[in-house]
């Protein structure tokens, strides 16, 4: 087994590692219709002659340098960069708007940013020019602005190549510890407006740590190859599909983004990647109407498939099975397999808690899946399911080493460790909400297992309480209605309610299907006012209420005029969906839906 060392901070590990790997490649991105790499050694030129710009233009150690761009090698060049000058890097969602923008650059007092690309640069510009600290914008792609402020502009080829600097020298500047501030980034957002999380170097490098044990212990630590799709700007990805690969020494491939990640993932062949449980639902649909196309043999297999694997997660398999397994070994799941790359160790799930049944149908598949628990304030990752430690699929796994948890009398989850934020960035209030006695308040409730995993059972502040009194947990209801095929996206509601009421987002594909067999023109604006139509959701619905407690079912629903978007700011980046946001736009159809 193997250990990754104790680093003082992050840009040592970089360092270090590229210092080993030399010219093999590290980050990929397709340009021109092919995959090309920067090498190790190249990035890490670069990442020295950055840090050395940074510092030319007047940068002083501890300033905050704000970082827009979509998923790709300058990202992480230039994270590592701002860190290796001994700045803070401020990470920015591709999806903010102007008033976002504004927001995080007033409150982090960033003095310089970092943009990609002129499209993006168009929401920032405006927020720039208002700033009272930013002064100096790098373009990583030529920018074409028509008038600046009082910001200078810089080229980003342009600074490298005018600061050429040993790479040595730089990682002997590179004198911060692991309590040093390394990284500011701003939550989501899922209940107001964002709060910027103070992620130290040791918070991270804790995370990496305790990932690499993961790994080398279950599964082993050779050359693995990352595929990233996740915004660099969510913790989780920042950390595990960014800092965890630099520790390994691995590969990095940058996703096209979604309409293109399948055939990514074929042509990539990763052997780790990190997802959210969104992206295992869209995939499952995927893998099912893929199978259905392939006839009625494929259709029967699957169904060996999920019932073979539903007794082998029990530890009901019983000899009679194995024919059949073994026929499945060698015809159904090698071909899923074959989608997810061949090579795949294991998809960790995190971000939101995954439905159960939504794993139990990779696992039935051959697809190993580790659902994970975390938040950006614990850097991000507190645990993560392991084989050795038995994969339950309603558990989020043992805590990583060196993390202390515990159960509040109230039920909910405290976090301990190096891991834990020092605070949120200029809120004083805030931090002393949720740092008690150097105890992480997570809002999540839950408990520990017999065998020592965590188990949660909602957040704190989205447990509906009806008004009876009775407690329930609105994202089991949510996750259950997503896996019918009528469904894309829901959100269930009934404070102080006498019983639950959905707000559904009708699956296109299946509406249009269902327009055709009734004979009619599909127009979903139409079609939500039509009475059957509401019927077909609403047995959809019904279905879903014979598995739940009273307390649970769902009485009545609203159809939703758009599905839940970052850009209609009814999601997150992270694809979590925003309840006051929505509240906003439905909440008084929502609460008339308890008049009938």
């Amino acid at each position: 087994m193997r250990k990754l060392e104790h680093f003082p901070n992050l840009v040592t590990m970089f360092f270090t590692r590229a210092r080993v790997k030399g010219d093999a490649p590290f980050l990929w991105a397709k340009r021109d219709g092919a995959w090309q790499a920067t090498s190790w050694a190249e990035a890490a030129r670069q990442v020295a002659a950055l840090a050395a710009a940074l510092g030319g233009l007047g940068l002083k150690r501890g300033d905050r340098v704000m970082l827009v761009s979509e998923n790709r090698p300058e990202w992480c060049i230039a994270d590592l960069a701002i860190m290796t000058a001994g700045l803070v890097t401020v990470p920015t969602y591709t999806t903010n708007t102007e008033r976002d923008h504004a927001h995080i650059l007033e409150n982090s007092g960033a003095r310089a940013v970092i943009v990609s690309t002129a499209r993006l640069a168009k929401a920032l510009m405006p927020a720039v020019m208002r700033s009272t600290a930013c002064s100096h914008v790098i373009g990583i792609e030529p920018l074409r602005i028509g008038q600046s402020g009082d910001a200078r502009f810089h080229d980003w080829a342009g600074l490298i190549a005018a600061h050429p600097t040993e790479v040595a020298t730089a990682e002997a500047a590179a004198d911060f510890t692991r309590e040093d501030l390394a990284c500011i980034i701003y939550t989501s957002g899922t209940g107001g407006a964002p709060r910027g999380v103070r992620q130290h170097h040791g918070a991270i490098l804790h995370n990496v740590a305790g990932c690499t044990t993961v790994i080398s212990e279950d599964f082993g630590w050779e050359d693995e190859v990352f595929l990233s799709f996740l915004p660099l700007s969510h913790a989780y990805e920042h950390t595990g599909g960014q800092h965890f690969p630099i520790g390994l020494g691995a590969q990095i491939y940058y996703s096209e983004g979604l309409e293109k990640l399948a055939s990514n993932i074929e042509e990539v062949r990763p052997t780790i990647m990190v997802v959210v449980p969104r992206l295992f639902e869209v995939l499952r649909t995927r893998v099912l109407k893929a199978i259905d196309k392939q006839g009625r043999l494929s259709r029967y297999l699957l169904r060996r498939a999920l019932a073979i694997g539903e007794k082998d997660y029990a530890g009901r398999m019983a000899l009679a099975d194995w024919p059949m397994e073994l026929i499945l070994r060698g015809t159904l799941k090698p071909k899923v397999g074959k989608r997810f790359g061949g090579r795949m160790k294991a998809m960790v799930s995190g971000g939101a808690p995954l439905n159960p049944e939504v794993g139990l149908f990779f696992h039935s598949l051959g697809i190993t899946f580790l659902q994970g628990y975390g938040q950006t304030e614990a850097a991000p990752v507190i645990s993560c399911n392991r084989p050795s430690a038995g994969i339950r699929m309603e558990s989020v796994g043992p805590p990583l080493p060196d993390v202390e948890v515990q159960i509040a009398e109230d039920g909910e989850i405290l976090v301990r460790g190096e891991l834990v934020m020092h605070g949120y960035w200029r809120n004083e209030e805030e931090t002393a909400r949720v740092l008690k006695d150097g105890w992480l308040h997570t809002g999540d409730v839950g408990h520990i297992d017999d065998c020592g995993r965590i188990v949660i059972t909602d957040r704190k502040k989205d447990i509906i309480v009806n008004d009876k009194g009775d407690n329930v947990a609105p994202q089991k209801v949510e996750g259950m209605l997503t896996l019918e095929p009528e469904i894309l996206q829901a959100m269930v509601t009934g404070d102080r309610r006498p019983h639950l009421v959905g707000l559904i987002v009708p699956d296109p594909d299946w509406a249009k299907e269902w327009a055709a067999a009734q004979g009619i023109a599909y127009d979903a604006a139409a079609l939500r006012t039509d009475p059957r139509f509401q019927k077909a959701l609403m047995a959809a619905v019904d279905r879903v209420n014979t598995s739940l407690s009273v307390i649970e079912k769902v009485r009545r629903i609203l159809i939703a005029d758009d599905a839940f978007t970052i850009e209609n700011e009814m999601l997150t980046p992270s694809l979590k969906i925003r309840r006051h946001a929505i509240r906003k736009v439905y909440g008084e159809g929502l609460d008339a839906l308890y008049g009938r």
